[in-house]
């Protein structure tokens, strides 16, 4: 097995400042710059973020920064320009929302001014590991936190290749330029801007660096599938012997964290393409969420947070730099980023097989789905446009109750086709090399009035290995009434009670009450796609809720 040597030498070239005439910038309408930073080291980067007061170093070296005002994503202010020919493309809706011509004009011309005079941080690299599809980016932003970020995350250049850059599309980020809101087409003073025809993205308002990072996944979400390439919003890793995993999912399912599995190697966390050949990552780096992390749970992920790494809104006591992963008094959507190859045994091509297994994972608050059940061909379509996940009563103000939350795909706000589109591309690869899909709920397990726990990582780990390993397919099944999935009804070391669901509810009636309130939610859910899709995917769908 490959094993990525620690601290091992990066394969980029620094480089100095240079005037502001230089790396083509004026093609693009930026003149009168300061100086321009173009693939400095991680180390240059580093040092130069803390004399410029943009963060400080943590004990275990890795980059402390706020956020400020955003520690998320905004997708209801990213828009799209509506011109030919992407607008025949796109699908518009409250995701894909339009900007005029004229509004991304005036925007861009403002953001122009604004950097005038300014030094600017360049990032030249790619998105994408196979060298058939990498997409050629550059990323412009005003700090060096941001640069240091997309060292991280994006894939980075070798020398030669560094030399031999021919950008296919700018991301532009100005986190302290805010806009004007309704005036100029927008909704705040926050905006992510993407042109497919003048090939610019612009970012503004928001200090968030995954800003950056998801306005990449969606030009390959646009860009792929006119190359018959499923870009998926999932993480991937790999057995011993080559067998690929995928684990689609949103945010808090643990995606990132069940990918980092000690006893397989990882090829990247979050953003994928599948070809005629197999996988591979979009991405050079993970984006972990740290809330409550410890080495104890997560020992891939704590070691990989060092220096090279930036941690974004994580408490950090600044007199005694103790890190405190419990403390989301910024955010709880506190972040670490890191190259991948900072997990020690990472897959370093980024690249894979055909998967054998698909993992969707759900965190259903509602706690009637199963830890893990197998989906049919047709269950599979229907759950993955659903994209499932809750929200937890308490997490947020005014949720008293569990919350269903449906993200088409696992990932709708970075759609750009409609999303048959890409149920279609997924149609296709599991007719042709057959993976098992599996619905695997990592959220709660029983009624959450009498006992919310939250199913157990060790539990999760355990029913994931059996399943790659065959031996939940040998297993005797039961059949959930309502959402007629397949249930294993053992797995080695987990109590038969904990993998049938009404098994760990005190009341049969209650759980049967519950599960058809969920089913009715998914029902009505689904409705945005019937139109487009065969009754046997609809009819893999729950039966009614009434």
């Amino acid at each position: 097995m490959r094993k990525a040597a620690r601290g091992r030498k990066s394969k980029t070239s620094a480089a100095s400042p240079v005037l502001n005439n230089s790396y083509g910038l004026k093609k693009i309408g930026l003149r009168n710059l300061g100086k321009a930073y173009r693939n400095l080291s991680v180390p240059t980067l580093t040092e130069m973020a803390v004399a410029r007061g943009e963060g400080f170093l943590a004990p275990n070296g890795a980059l402390v920064v706020h956020t400020g005002k955003y520690a998320g994503r905004s997708p209801k202010d990213k828009f799209t320009v509506d011109q030919n020919p992407s607008t025949k493309d796109i699908w518009w809706g409250p995701i894909n929302q339009k900007i005029s011509v004229e509004n991304w004009d005036h925007i861009f011309e403002k953001v122009k001014s604004y950097l005038q005079y300014k030094d600017i941080f360049i990032f030249d690299g790619f998105v994408g590991q196979d060298p058939h599809y990498k997409l050629p980016v550059r990323v412009i932003s005003e700090q060096a936190w941001h640069s240091l970020f997309c060292q991280t995350l994006f894939v980075r250049p070798t020398a030669e290749e560094l030399k031999n850059h021919k950008t296919q599309f700018t991301v532009i980020d100005v986190g302290r330029f805010h806009g004007s809101g309704a005036s100029e087409g927008l909704r705040k003073e926050n905006f992510t801007l993407v042109n497919f025809e003048k090939k610019l993205v612009l970012v503004g308002g928001s200090e968030y660096a995954g800003e950056m990072k998801k306005s990449a996944f969606f030009l390959m979400n646009y860009l792929l599938p006119k190359k018959n390439v499923f870009p998926m919003h999932c993480s991937a890793n790999a057995g011993a012997k080559g067998d690929t995993s995928l684990f689609f999912g949103l945010s808090g399912t643990g995606k990132t964290t069940l990918s980092a599995d000690s006893q397989r190697r990882l090829i990247g966390d979050d953003e994928h393409g599948w070809t005629d050949k197999g996988i591979f990552n979009f991405e050079g780096g993970c984006y972990a969420k740290t809330v409550d992390l410890s080495r104890e749970k997560e020992p891939q992920i704590w070691d990989a947070i060092r220096f090279g790494s930036v941690l974004e809104n994580v408490y950090v006591d600044y007199a005694t730099r103790e890190i405190d992963y419990t403390d989301i008094r910024y955010t709880e959507n506190t972040r670490a980023t890191y190259p991948v190859d900072y997990i020690e045994n990472c897959v370093l091509s980024g690249m894979g097989s055909h998967p054998k297994n698909v993992f969707f994972l759900t965190f259903d608050a509602f706690g009637v789905l199963p830890p893990i059940s197998k989906l049919t061909p047709e269950q599979a379509m229907y759950h993955f446009l659903s994209g499932y996940t809750a929200k937890v009563a308490g997490t947020e103000a005014g949720i008293d109750q569990p919350e269903a939350t449906f993200s088409t795909c696992f990932g709708a706000p970075f759609l750009a086709w409609h999303p048959n589109r890409y149920a279609e591309l997924l149609r296709e690869r599991i007719k042709k090399h057959k993976p098992q899909v599996w619905l695997v709920n990592t959220g709660l397990n029983g009624d959450p009035a009498v006992n919310p726990e939250r199913v157990p990582l060790s539990h999760t780990r355990a029913l994931l290995t059996a399943a790659i390993e065959g031996r939940l397919a040998k297993t005797p099944i039961t059949k959930d009434p309502v959402f007629g999935l397949q249930i294993p009804k053992s797995c080695p070391g987990i109590p038969a009670k904990n993998l049938v669901p009404w098994n760990a509810w005190h009341s049969r009636k209650k759980y049967d009450q519950k599960s058809r309130e969920l089913a009715a939610l998914f029902q009505d859910h689904f409705k945005h796609f019937e139109d487009r899709i065969s009754k046997e995917v609809i009819a893999a769908g729950p039966e009614s809720g009434n």
